[in-house]
């Protein structure tokens, strides 16, 4: 069945470039946009037609709503996919696509709104009996209140920003004198990221896990949870490594989490494709927010279900009704993402945009690569600094981190750094490998630190492994001196 004749992708990058596979896999006609500095971009040659939006900054171009509903409508769209980030969580671009009769493939605005607020959603869900963490119900107003109840739920608390996301205004909070500084600071970065300097309170867990479900919904009533997602593992809370299902899941575990998520669905009028994210300690989970869009981390649930996220989005903003029940869904394997930054590890993962001199993507059974770039391509400086998704599926977790450490060292991305040997430390770690993951696995587990001692000796080592390099294969050059770094750990070197 044909869904849409054509749908346009508010996005760029590899997201965009997903997009349009689905859509020409359902026969689908797909219009990109794109930045002045986008013009040369991948998915801009990959889609049926391209139209400028404006210009680099994305306040000119990609959060330009009413210069993209424009697009829709004059090329014929009668939808829009919004990918991640950008405008996918704006309530008012879904509301003026709706407005201008142009589908939005993805909840409704008023959806949006409510679980958008991170106040408003957690006295949604305290309501519906979902368990969240204790703190303020409402916006911090005055510090002698804020100091009040950070006192009853006792310290570290964590002040967060309202409307924000990615981590961005967030404060940990150890002790009362460093409280009033912290909401001062938050409020400020509030402001500025999201216009609205609302921030709030909760108890801080020192070590939880981060654990999120995959829902789909549909407009007839029916929805489906599609499993966990173990994300545990972060810098600046940005998420680098995700992986299906979590280690840690049990039958019992997850049927808790899995009924509270679909709670968390159904009192939000959910339609689409969401994801219910929970914090985990101790035995316990509690709400942390929803995203109300497709995750970055998509691929590997779709991995292990079989299910195509993006397709089921497109039917379902087409108004079909999902063509299975929860008892048609079961896991199968286990599933890594690696976020591949163009960041430096060792400059406090700073962003390192330029150009690619040589590329080639890993393959084989088992692995997926998403990402936009290509050989010659120019990394600009005006994004997010994410320029690939590296995955890999194996039937077991064991497997599938061997499966990784090798599709890792085949890897090739020269010209710029990136975190690829960042991701092949990660994977060797034996905190990781027994599943024992965190929100500060990578400061406690020293990764970077690990990083930082094999490059005092870097350039021997180079010398040493000078058949890999000689080829060009920096990559595999850098992981196999992780590895002999790793190696010397192990036997006490």
């Amino acid at each position: 069945m044909k869904f849409f004749e054509k749908i346009l992708i508010a996005n760029r990058g590899e997201i965009a470039i997903r997009v349009m596979r689905a859509c020409r896999e359902l026969d689908i006609d797909t219009v990109a946009i794109y930045s002045e500095v986008d013009k040369n971009a991948l998915h801009v040659k990959y889609a049926d037609e391209a139209f400028a939006v404006g210009e680099a900054h994305p306040s000119k171009s990609y959060l330009n709503m009413e210069r993209i509903v424009d697009i829709a409508k004059k090329s014929g769209a009668e939808a829009i996919h919004p990918g991640y980030g950008f405008l996918a969580e704006n309530y008012r671009f879904a509301k003026l696509c709706a407005d201008e009769g142009v589908t939005f493939i993805g909840p409704k605005s008023k959806t949006i709104q409510a679980m958008g607020s991170k106040i408003g959603s957690k006295q949604m869900m305290k309501k519906a009996g979902v368990p969240v963490l204790p703190g303020t119900d409402d916006g911090i107003r005055d510090i002698d209140t804020a100091k009040k109840v950070a006192a009853e739920i006792g310290y570290p608390v964590i002040v967060k920003a309202s409307a924000g996301g990615g981590g961005i205004g967030m404060q940990i909070v150890n002790d009362e004198a460093a409280l009033e500084e912290a909401i001062t600071g938050s409020m400020r970065i509030a402001r500025s990221a999201f216009g609205d300097p609302t921030v709030f309170i909760e108890k801080y867990l020192v070590k939880p896990r981060h654990i999120e479900f995959q829902v789909l919904a549909d407009e007839h009533g029916h929805a489906v949870h599609l499993f966990d997602r173990e994300c545990s593992i972060q810098r600046r809370h940005q998420k680098l490594v995700e992986e299906a299902p979590s280690a840690i899941m049990t039958d019992e575990l997850r049927a808790r989490m899995s009924s509270a998520a679909l709670k968390v669905a159904e009192v939000s009028d959910y339609t689409n494709a969401g994801s219910v994210e929970f914090l985990y300690s101790n035995g316990n989970f509690y709400f942390m927010e929803m995203n109300t869009r497709l995750q970055v981390e998509h691929t590997i649930t779709e991995f292990i279900t079989g299910i195509d996220l993006v397709k089921q989005q497109i039917a379902i903003a087409a108004g079909e009704s999902l063509p299975f029940d929860q008892q048609d869904i079961s896991i199968r394997g286990h599933a890594i993402e690696c976020r591949i930054n163009a960041e430096d590890p060792l400059n406090n993962f700073a962003a390192d945009p330029g150009k690619i001199q040589r590329y080639r993507s890993p393959g084989g059974p088992g692995i997926r690569v998403d990402s936009g770039i290509h050989m010659g391509y120019m990394i600009p400086p005006n994004y997010d600094s994410m320029i690939a998704k590296l995955c890999a599926w194996d039937s077991t977790r064991p497997e599938v981190i061997m499966r990784m450490r090798r599709a890792i060292s085949e890897y090739i991305i020269l010209g710029i750094k990136t975190t690829l040997p960042l991701h092949y430390a990660i994977m060797n770690n034996p905190q990781f490998i027994e599943g024992n993951t965190h929100t500060h696995f990578l400061q406690e587990e020293h990764i970077v630190k690990t990083l930082e001692r094999y490059k005092l000796d870097e350039e021997a080592r180079m010398q040493t492994l000078a058949g890999s390099f000689s080829q060009g294969n920096k990559v595999a050059a850098i992981t196999a001196a992780v590895n002999v770094y790793l190696q010397q750990q192990k036997k006490g070197g």
